[in-house]
């Protein structure tokens, strides 16, 4: 039963950090670009929650993807009189997505996706031995 258990935080695990990368791609896929009309808001960063919830037939509690929230952080100004997004000073307003910090966030979801793969591979290496032993 331990097994079963140990499968089903582990899958919790993994369905979650999915999640998690979902909206950091959306992130980084918009981190660029700009509003479709002078003076308008440019897409705004999501934050993705996390949250705990109980599995009463196996009595475990998991892991899921809870709201996503935005981040208020003020948006990236940049001076493009030219630009068609261009307020009546010239300029543009650009989301409030950092690259870098996406990547770093997007690196850190990709390693808890792994090593929830290597607990759900190492569980069933471990179910395979014992029936393997059973069948002796």
């Amino acid at each position: 039963m331990d097994f079963l258990k140990t499968m089903a935080i582990a899958a919790s695990g993994l369905r979650a950090q999915a999640g998690r990368m979902r909206i950091i791609s959306e992130n980084i896929a918009n981190a660029d670009s700009t509003p479709s009309s002078p003076g308008g808001l440019p897409y705004r960063r999501k934050i993705p929650t996390f949250q705990s919830e109980v599995d009463r037939t196996l009595d475990v509690k998991l892991v899921e993807l809870g709201k996503t929230r935005t981040d208020n952080s003020e948006f990236r100004l940049k001076y493009e009189p030219g630009h068609p997004a261009a307020d009546k000073n010239g300029n543009v307003r650009y989301p409030n997505v950092n690259s870098l910090l996406e990547m770093t966030d997007m690196r850190e979801a990709q390693r808890s996706y792994e090593a929830n793969i290597n607990v759900i591979s190492a569980t069933r290496r471990m179910l395979q031995r014992t029936i393997d032993i059973l069948k002796t």
